[in-house]
């Protein structure tokens, strides 16, 4: 079986008072999994440009986009499906995490800060979103990991 090749999209990691942005990405809210703000890669467009159209349209935020801080890999090896995500390390420019915000694709339902403690009560892909997000190192890669609904 062939399968496509790997879908890049981009993520934004921020940090607002010691609490991390997460978003919720299951159109109808059919999964309890949250993750950072972000999406899919268009052609011909930077990937720091593609993150700033993303986190608008799943927050209502106009944002910065600094330095990556890792690179996550995930699969359904049932399906075939292979993704790579980018994480930039994101400051907020302008705007403010309102409930009635609408992401335009309808795919993100619910967004919110979390702290260090709140976040691990969560189910959050990647496994090491919270060690980068409060980390300080470099950029740091994860290697191929499945994708849970």
């Amino acid at each position: 079986m062939r399968h496509a090749p790997p879908r890049l999209a981009v993520r934004g990691l921020f940090l607002q008072d010691d609490r991390l942005l997460l978003v919720n990405a299951y159109p109808g809210q059919k999964s309890d999994l949250w993750c950072a703000p972000g999406g899919g890669v268009e052609p011909n467009t930077s990937l720091p440009d593609n993150l700033k159209r993303e986190i608008h349209e799943e927050t209502g935020l106009h944002v910065d986009v600094g330095t990556p801080a890792l690179v996550n890999e995930f699969h359904d090896p049932a399906t075939g499906f292979h993704q790579i995500d980018v994480y930039f390390r994101c400051q907020i420019r302008t705007g403010t995490i309102r409930n009635d915000w609408e992401d335009p694709e309808g795919v993100v339902n619910r967004r919110r800060f979390v702290d260090r403690d709140e976040i691990a009560s969560l189910r959050v892909k990647p496994d090491s979103l919270a060690d980068v997000a409060w980390g300080n190192a470099g950029i740091t890669y994860d290697p191929l990991e499945r994708i849970v609904l």
